[in-house]
């Protein structure tokens, strides 16, 4: 309201002439101002406005139809660039697995917080994973080194054949890594053959690690079948150990373990445990900056946990099914208890249970940036509530500490790969 559009006024002219004339090539166009309440083809006939008019009105729409184009064209751009850089994020985000809140209600918040990652998979950057396999090779050749010394003082010749055979295959593995460096560095990164070559060396790794494995074996065989620790020194997704026993259906159930961590920010996952159709059926996690967790079957508890100080610390968590009642322990002390956690809710059978990784999926589906970096020792499961006695006497290390029924913590239990490493486990002699 209050002015008639030129660009309408215009075409409403236009209508009217045409009305008029036999035909366009016969008819005058005439542009006529007129009252708000007048009748617009009464007042659009022949004489009346000028040509000058006119033409000064049809430059203007023509600039302005213009300028319209030229925005949309900047507009257009503008959406490209967008595209384009919406692209390079969301493949970044593959690559890279990005940070934030753990996984939804699950072992790094999967599901029970909107989201379910069954299925899921995430990989670590290339440049990162290089860097990774590296110091996984510097360790190796540590633990060679080491053995070295030990075949001096015991040897054979079958010993140092192993360790000359070892030696370079870590040369080889060395050489594979130096090589994908400077493909990187000269652009000639392929994702498909980055991903063929990454399986061969985690592969080699593995294998590798196994013989070095059996090797050190010469060195602790007058240990005691659970006198050892497991370590994860370098966040990845490849570096884990495999309970070879899986769970029964258990209504309550006791988890001890000594774990000693100082990662940052969050130590990670140091146990998942998944069943066909649910990966986080029990999982310990700490992940990014939230505290630790303990879930069952999606549902969290917040654990009053304050352990990453680079120290060896001795953690219990208790659960009955009956009101979902836990409890939380710390050093052989009480830190908290809760209730409502899956009540209810047995422990389902037949899954697979990770140390040092959480599952996405049935047995894999590895995130690097939950996975736990540190050392792990003296993990047990019982199938019941263990007192509080029982559970000093395992954090002090007494002779009347109990191994767990379900799983007990030995050597011949546990498979390792990817390249985390088994040593003597020392902080109960340190106690004692």
């Amino acid at each position: 309201p209050g002015s008639i559009p030129p660009l309408l006024l215009l075409l409403l002219s236009l209508l009217c002439v045409r009305g008029r004339g036999q035909s366009f090539g016969q008819t005058r166009f005439i542009c006529t101002s007129v009252p708000l309440d007048g009748d617009v083809c009464a007042a659009s006939g022949p004489g009346t406005g000028s040509a000058e008019e006119l033409k000064s009105t049809v430059l203007q729409l023509r600039e302005t139809v213009l300028q319209q184009k030229e925005t949309i064209m900047n507009q257009k751009e503008t959406i490209r660039e967008l595209t384009a850089k919406l692209g390079r994020c969301e493949s970044q985000s593959v690559l890279e697995g990005l940070p934030g809140e753990p996984k939804g209600g699950g072992a790094g918040r999967k599901s029970g917080f909107a989201k379910n990652t069954m299925g899921d998979l995430s990989r670590a950057p290339a440049a990162e994973t290089l860097s990774q396999l590296g110091q996984t090779l510097q360790s190796l050749k540590t633990r060679l080194e080491n053995l070295e010394q030990f075949s001096r003082m015991n040897s054979s010749s079958q010993t140092n054949n192993l360790k000359d055979i070892l030696q370079n295959k870590i040369d080889d593995l060395e050489k594979q890594v130096l090589s994908r460096v400077n493909s990187l560095e000269e652009g000639k990164f392929n994702p498909k053959n980055e991903s063929e070559e990454r399986g061969k060396i985690e592969s080699t790794l593995t294998s590798l690690h196994q013989r070095i494995s059996d090797l050190e074996k010469g060195q602790k065989d007058n240990r005691p079948p659970d006198r050892f620790q497991l370590t994860f020194p370098l966040r990845t997704n490849y570096m884990y150990a495999k309970v070879k026993k899986s769970l029964p259906e258990m209504y309550a159930f006791s988890i001890c373990m000594w774990i000693k961590s100082s990662a940052s920010p969050g130590m990670g996952t140091p146990f998942s445990y998944a069943v066909p159709g649910q990966a986080n059926e029990l999982v310990l996690i700490e992940w990014g900056n939230n505290p630790m967790e303990i879930l069952i079957n999606d549902k969290v508890a917040k654990l009053p946990f304050v352990i990453n100080d680079g120290k060896w610390h001795h953690i219990c968590v208790t659960w009955t099914t009956r009101d979902g009642v836990w409890e939380a322990y710390q050093d052989g002390s009480q830190t908290g208890s809760g209730e409502n956690l899956a009540p209810y809710h047995p422990i389902k059978p037949q899954g697979v249970l990770v140390l040092g990784q959480e599952q996405d999926t049935l047995g894999g589906g590895f995130d690097a940036t939950q996975a736990f970096v540190g050392e792990l020792a003296h993990f047990n499961v019982w199938d019941r509530r263990l007192s509080p006695g029982e559970v000093y006497s395992l954090a002090t290390c007494s002779t009347k500490a109990l191994a767990g029924n379900v799983i007990a913590w030995a050597e011949a239990n546990i498979d390792i790969y990817g390249g985390a490493t088994k040593w003597t486990f020392e902080a109960c002699r340190q106690l004692t």
